[in-house]
């Protein structure tokens, strides 16, 4: 029988203190004779428990003797259930598929010669993983339980609409969605015509190296930012010559530079700084005053040209500000051939067949793809039932796809490899949607810096997927990235950047004049010509001075912008310039799939040509 004596040494021997000793050592003896343990295995216990809890003190508290006590029954179930595991048989999921199909259980034992010549070339590639795991990481729940997504009443719901209906109509896939009580029964519908794809952008290519930046490249970055945009301030011919603006001078004066912020926290009136151009000035922030201007929108990082005087030489005080860009080079003109990929073999020629290509359909949605209290990847599902029903040209999923945040993947909780989930709950059954769908429809993944299975750096590369029969129509980018179907330019990025820029922003507008916040926030990408224009970026972001520069450059406005968010979902349509040289560009954000337990939302666009001729809706899955 343990005593007070040996546990408590045991304890001290391991680096552990006890607090409130008496009654600790009390329900340890307690422990020892319930469980039939020495006072050794007791605190090896102790130390998994605390190992697993990520406690930080070298203590034994009283109130943590409770989830003690359950560590122990779980210790001790387990080490039954092994025990018994060699006469007993455990039934899975898969027992009960052969059950239901009536098929002998060691059929899968019976080594037979394949039927064909292309089973024995192309094997399944899900195949070994699906036995490997047996279904291990799906939190335990039997085939029968109905999580709180699948109790839900309302499906595919509409929440908002926006655009063209008759467009939406001659997309030819305005087919009700059937409410069928049985998912697995599906009418195979007539998709449209196949889209071609062609992956444009400079992105970090799958296995670069990564976080290998210098302050030599960080500094680099942003002088040629500020650089780059001077002389597109300068090119256009509408402002005056560019002048230092920490020189002192008593006229109007020009200049381009950063805005920054003087202290720690957030921009206000008397901390905002002008970084202007080491290699064209003398590269000194300068203090900058807008209470002259009765509107404004800053945030750190942003490239701007200011108008105004400094007459002392140590504060300059604005008559306004410029933060549109002006946009001197065409689509995708300095990107090498090999930076511009063509997915397909034909090549459009003719205008009239240009003016053919020119419309697309997509469904768009956002991870996460499955709930917050399960893995069973449910709302994929659903999603992947209803683009069966109402099939787009291109299906574009963005990540993250094995979310790092999810509870039972931070809590280490499965019995798979993140590689091992993704290529089952998410490859697997885009292949099997690809399969029954035909070679008309495509598919596009996005990476996000949450994929547990994936590179967490920003700007980061496409999923490298090698998987026969898929790769043709399944295709990722980098993040960001940009793409044309059908000649209609689409660009996305999975980085929160609106979230991060609604808590770094600063604006001031008239007084009683109506604004949209969201369609500000976005707006400022297209006018930075950057993916990601803020600057320093967040503690959380793993930001890569050295890929950046040329990954997160804008080159020319997209006909459509993707930047899921963590806020609320919107399609709206952003509009830059004025006049005959104004150009729009269509923003989504379509939510995110799953939004904890419950069901989230997602988009289906049809895009004709512009604007004008397009039809959106925002659809609870």
């Amino acid at each position: 029988m343990a005593t007070d004596e040996e546990i408590k040494n045991e304890f001290k021997r391991s680096g552990f203190t006890l607090v409130e000793e008496d009654e600790i050592l009390k329900k340890c003896v307690t422990l020892c004779i319930n469980y039939s343990l020495n006072p050794s295995d007791l605190v090896s216990s102790w130390e998994l428990y605390h190992l697993n809890r990520q406690l930080l003190d070298q203590t034994v508290n009283k109130d943590e003797m409770d989830g003690f006590v359950l560590h122990l029954q779980n210790e001790q179930k387990e080490s039954i259930m092994r025990e018994e595991e060699s006469g007993l048989h455990l039934y899975s999921n898969r027992d009960v598929d052969m059950l239901l199909d009536k098929v002998p259980e060691d059929t899968e034992e019976i080594v037979t010669t394949p039927t064909n010549k292309s089973q024995r070339l192309h094997p399944d590639p899900f195949d070994s993983i699906s036995r490997s795991r047996d279904y291990g990481y799906s939190t335990g729940k039997s085939v029968g339980h109905v999580t709180p997504f699948g109790r839900r009443v309302e499906k595919f719901v509409v929440k908002f609409n926006i655009g063209n209906v008759a467009a939406h109509a001659e997309n030819g896939n305005n087919n009700d969605v059937e409410d069928s009580e049985d998912d697995d029964i599906i009418k195979r519908v007539q998709t449209s015509q196949r889209c071609s794809l062609k992956v444009n952008g400079s992105g970090p290519e799958p296995g670069c190296r990564f976080m290998y930046d210098r302050t030599e490249d960080r500094f680099n970055a942003l002088e040629n930012r500020i650089v780059r945009h001077a002389d597109a301030f300068s090119a256009s011919g509408l402002y005056e010559e560019q002048v230092d603006p920490a020189v002192a001078s008593q006229r109007s004066i020009f200049a381009v530079g950063m805005i920054c912020c003087d202290a720690e926290g957030h921009l206000n009136d008397k901390s905002i700084l002008l970084q202007s151009s080491a290699e064209r000035t003398s590269g000194q922030r300068v203090p900058l005053d807008l209470n002259k201007l009765d509107q404004f929108s800053i945030f750190p990082g942003q490239i701007v040209g200011i108008e105004g005087q400094n007459p002392s030489g140590h504060y300059l005080t604005a008559s306004k500000l410029v933060d549109l860009v002006p946009l001197t080079l065409t689509a995708d003109a300095d990107l090498p051939p090999a930076k511009r990929q063509n997915l397909d073999q034909e090549v459009v020629t003719s205008a009239e067949e240009s003016h053919k290509l020119s419309g697309v359909s997509f469904i768009i949605a956002s991870g996460p793809f499955t709930t917050s209290d399960n893995l069973l990847f449910e709302p994929l599902n659903e999603l992947l039932a209803y683009a069966r029903r109402k099939p787009p040209q291109l299906l574009v999923l963005l990540g993250p796809f094995v979310d790092s945040e999810h509870p039972e993947i931070k809590k280490g909780a499965v019995d798979a490899t993140f590689n091992e989930i993704f290529q089952v709950e998410v490859l697997r059954k885009l292949h099997d949607y690809t399969e029954f769908m035909g070679s008309e429809v495509r598919v596009v993944l996005v990476p996000s810096i949450r994929d547990a299975n994936h590179d967490f750096i920003f700007p980061q590369p496409p999923f490298d997927i090698h998987i026969p029969d898929l790769e043709h129509q399944t295709t990722s980018l980098s993040n960001p990235g940009t793409f044309e179907a059908n000649q209609v330019k689409v660009g996305c990025c999975t980085v929160d950047v609106l979230k991060h820029l609604s808590g770094e922003e600063m604006s001031r507008n008239p007084s009683g004049v109506p604004t949209d916040r969201m369609s500000r926030l976005a707006s400022h990408l297209l006018r930075q010509r950057s993916f990601y224009p803020l600057h320093p970026p967040p503690e959380s972001l793993p930001y890569d001075s050295s890929l950046a520069p040329k990954a997160l450059e804008i080159s020319s406005i997209p006909d459509i912008l993707l930047l899921p968010s963590d806020m609320r979902y919107f399609v709206k349509v952003l509009s830059l310039g004025e006049g005959e040289d104004a150009v729009n560009c269509v923003c989504v954000n379509p939510g995110r799939l799953a939004k904890g337990e419950g069901a989230g939302t997602f988009v289906e666009l049809t895009y004709k040509g512009s604007p004008e001729l397009m039809h959106a809706s925002i659809i609870s899955i």
